[in-house]
């Protein structure tokens, strides 16, 4: 079977599918994915100023794109945070850059994930948008074992247009994300 992009697979067969699936009359009402948020918290950023250069590069080399670094909104005496400093870094993708991380992502990395049995169905916010949290940058085939730091994690968010979690998750399962099954095993 030849492989289809995500996003001519989006128009050509997803797109009539969630049409008769769920009755929509127009084609602007089909759910699609308007973005995707790779956002990787930094916390040792504190104790170690090179941290946020490492997590660039690696963000870097995952999606194609430079991050921008997020900064503390406020100081927290707790954390030992003041405001301004640098706490992490994340990156907003789309348009053919969302397509091509997502396909990256769906049919690469997450395959390569050690004892992978599928990703929980049930991370939707209530709205149609998928959170996934990835514990380590090493499934990313860009990512080259030697040359990072530290084993860091990172939360990819898929913000779709979907109104409810159900049409999200059936958007996200036909665009091929490897949902686990809820069959108890």
């Amino acid at each position: 079977m030849a492989f289809t992009p995500p996003k001519k697979l989006y128009q050509n067969e997803i797109v009539p599918k969630l049409m008769d699936e769920f009755a929509y009359k127009s084609v602007m009402q089909v759910p699609r994915v308007t973005k995707v948020v790779v956002n990787v918290g930094l916390g040792e950023a504190l104790d170690n100023a090179k941290a946020v250069e490492f997590a660039v590069r690696d963000i870097t080399q995952i999606t194609g794109q430079k991050p921008v670094v997020t900064k503390a909104k406020k100081s927290i005496a707790g954390f030992k945070l003041r405001e301004g400093r640098s706490i992490g870094v994340k990156v907003t993708m789309r348009g053919d850059r969302m397509w091509s991380f997502l396909t990256r992502l769906i049919h690469v990395a997450l395959p390569r994930t050690r004892d992978f049995q599928g990703i929980s169905p049930d991370a939707f916010d209530g709205r149609g948008n998928y959170t996934l949290g990835l514990r380590e940058q090493l499934i990313f085939p860009e990512i080259n074992y030697d040359q990072i730091d530290k084993i860091r994690g990172m939360e990819i968010s898929i913000v779709t247009t979907a109104q409810t979690d159900e049409e999200g998750r059936r958007l996200l399962s036909l665009l091929g994300m490897p949902f686990r099954q809820a069959d108890g095993n």
